[in-house]
């Protein structure tokens, strides 16, 4: 019996900066389900030069992301613009007929992920965010713990984002604008859909956020990317949320790209529950009592384990992109769900709002 060849994706790629060079544009290059055929950047030159790195000069260039969408062959489009644009990107991607796949955070705005959301159920669009730390090792093995029950009830958690300095001085980062915000936008949205996803647990009751303009206004400060500067930085350099669930438990968020600490730690998880507890902060760690005595475990992650022979290793970002593929070639639910993502969205802006007002901010 012959076997039936799968579908070839044409995609196109919307914004050609940092994130589609280094993580959408290879990945989907490589995936052999997939041909890329359109890119689009407001700049020609991004785009243009997007194509040469992967030596296909034959793709199209566009400077309109509409012009993109008229192209009747492209199944799928990856959204790779400053946070500004997801939505109205998405949307006419979605009503286009065109599959979606938006890098991470979903929207600026809970009203415009919202919007995502309700076009991508109107049209019968597959629609992803670009939530990638959960296709780890240590995240997809700490996944299983946790359907497996071995924690139990997850009632306090944190979602670690901290950086001591390792504030982004390229593109649009400061820029609160285009933006919406700074770490807790960037880098926060990361660590806390980790763990509501480690979790499962996405029904908010309230949320209390502080938010931090501290060292920022710096010159000439020490940083990994070199000094930033005062006049550019918009957003805040600081944020923490204090999170309650229905069911009583309690997510604490902390995230930063520049604090005075050496305790850092970037899209990382600490759960504790009634059976036994896991972190992410030196490895995988998992702790608890067994017959009267505490331990601790430390699973092992490497793939190899045989003199020679290191096994099959995949990255984050390339397993990201083939279980995306893969669930628009099988129609079945891609692993970031839209849903899920919205509650990310929500809690971050009520983190803003609460700071904004000094008030909790009730869920509904």
């Amino acid at each position: 019996m012959a076997v039936k060849e799968q579908k070839t994706l044409c995609v196109g790629v919307i914004g050609c900066g940092g994130i589609a060079n280094g993580k959408h544009i290879p990945n989907l290059n490589a995936n052999k389900n997939v041909e890329l055929v359109a890119f689009c950047d407001i700049i020609e030159e991004r785009a243009v030069e997007s194509a040469k790195k992967i030596g296909r000069e034959d793709i199209a260039i566009y400077t309109d992301y509409k012009e993109l969408l008229k192209d009747e062959s492209i199944d799928l489009v990856h959204v790779c613009t400053p946070n500004k644009s997801h939505s109205f990107i998405t949307i006419a991607a979605l009503e286009a007929g065109k599959h979606v796949m938006c890098e991470k955070p979903m929207a600026k705005t809970s009203e415009e992920a919202r919007a995502m959301l309700e076009t991508a159920r109107r049209t019968g669009k597959k629609l992803t965010i670009g939530y990638d730390n959960r296709y780890r090792p240590d995240s997809l093995l700490l996944k299983k713990i946790c359907e497996r029950g071995d924690l139990g009830d997850v009632y306090f958690a944190k979602a670690h984002a901290i950086r001591r300095r390792a504030v982004p001085t390229w593109g649009v980062f400061l820029n609160e604008e285009e933006q919406g915000g700074g770490p807790l936008i960037d880098i926060g949205t990361h660590a806390l859909d980790l763990t509501l996803w480690l979790m499962d647990n996405y029904k908010v009751k309230s949320v209390v956020g502080n938010v931090y303009h501290k060292l920022g206004s710096k010159k000439d400060a020490a940083n990994a990317f070199g000094p930033w500067d005062p006049e550019q930085f918009t957003v805040e350099d600081s944020a923490f949320g204090f999170i309650t669930m229905e069911n009583g438990a309690t997510v604490i968020l902390e995230s930063s790209w520049a604090l005075n600490t050496l305790d850092v730690g970037e899209a990382k998880a600490t759960l504790c529950g009634t059976e036994a507890g896991a972190d992410m902060r030196d490895g995988l760690r998992i702790n608890g009592e067994e017959m009267g005595h505490l331990y601790t475990k430390l699973p092992e992650l490497n793939t190899g384990g045989v003199a020679y022979f290191d096994g099959k290793s995949e990255s984050q970002a390339a397993r990201e992109c083939r279980l995306w593929i893969d669930s628009i070639l099988n129609d079945t639910e891609p692993m970031v769900k839209p849903e899920q993502a919205l509650v990310v969205t929500e809690v971050l802006e009520a983190i803003y709002e609460s700071a904004r007002t000094g008030k909790t901010v009730y869920f509904k």
